[in-house]
């Protein structure tokens, strides 16, 4: 296939360097430093998956440095809060065959994506594996928790052009399967960064501190109750009937495997990065308002890792 991985942080080196390496012709953009690295010296993978070290096809800094190209599949990377942004540079270059795939944390990727090219050329990824850039790069895959998952949320891509992304990943190294439950998985994977990530941020402690500490908990109770509520209203087939068989799932089989882990948005913030809490709990926050229904918690959560995020911005200005 003819593959453009657009967004070189973490999840784009494995996914381009996997791809490249099962003899796709893969091309990367990135920003420029990251892109000028990447060029030189290619890509290493090491960590679970095993280690190698490949040249992509072409590294670029943008989307005008590529000639005219007709390509198979687009894998979108980038952070939520530059999906719309990328989405519209992408434009030019999706042809009547190509497939961009939004494999992004949080909600309304896709979205955001079906209303700039269509829906005919979008795909939504639940992406569970986790990967470290090490450096530019550099990059580790630390844990997989289950297989990729991909579909069409509205249905419109045929099931036998998703089988053959699947395949297409799955032979590369990356195990994909194709679901009529998207949607469902999505908010699975929301659900657990929205109770987890952003708590364990604020606070600076790993998953497991969240779960042993009463109040904590409570406060996680909380925010899963209120994205449930949240659900509801717009419908969203979830996997779980009630808040309560979500929670016990939740503290007997997601939380201790991870139970070590910090938290991604953590490090966001202390690199003096945004966080994508407006595609995580802020989407809850905003879905609420819509339907007419108060958030509190998620609502608090949100305000606080803003805070955090300004604060952080600030100290690293003072000094």
């Amino acid at each position: 296939m003819n593959i453009l991985v657009f967004g070189l942080g973490a999840l784009g080196h494995v996914f381009a360097a996997f791809l490249q390496r099962a003899g796709h012709r893969v091309i990367g953009i990135g920003r420029p430093k990251v892109a000028e690295i990447v060029r030189q010296q290619g890509i290493a993978v090491t960590g679970i998956w095993g280690e190698f070290q490949i040249k992509l096809t072409g590294i670029y800094e943008s989307v005008g440095e590529i000639e005219a190209d007709n390509f198979d599949l687009i894998l979108l990377t980038v952070k939520s809060y530059d999906t719309q942004t990328a989405v519209e540079v992408l434009k030019p270059i999706v042809g009547k065959k190509t497939i961009l795939v939004c494999a992004q944390n949080g909600y309304g990727n896709y979205e955001t994506a079906a209303q700039i090219i269509g829906e005919e050329h979008v795909v939504l990824a639940r992406v569970i594996f986790g990967a470290e850039l090490l450096a530019s790069g550099q990059v580790k895959v630390t844990v997989c928790a289950d297989d990729m998952k991909i579909g069409s949320p509205k249905g419109v891509i045929p099931k036998a052009r998703l089988e053959e992304i699947a395949r297409c990943l799955t032979d590369a190294g990356i195990r994909t399967q194709v679901t009529e439950r998207i949607i469902s998985y999505l908010w699975d994977k929301i659900l657990y960064n929205c109770a987890l990530n952003p708590l364990g941020a604020i606070l600076e402690v790993p998953y497991g501190v969240l779960g042993d500490t009463p109040a904590l908990r409570a406060i996680m109770n909380e925010i899963v109750r209120e994205i449930f509520t949240i659900a509801k209203a717009h419908q969203v087939p979830l996997f779980w009937n009630t808040p309560e068989d979500y929670l016990n799932h939740f503290y007997t089989r997601l939380l201790p495997p991870t139970r070590n882990h910090h938290p991604s948005m953590l490090q966001d913030i202390r690199r003096g990065k945004r966080t994508e809490i407006d595609a995580l709990n802020g989407a809850i926050v905003s879905l609420g308002k819509k339907a007419g229904i108060a958030t509190p918690v998620n609502e608090t959560i949100t305000k606080l890792i803003k805070a955090k995020e300004q604060l952080c911005r600030q100290e690293k200005n003072w000094f």
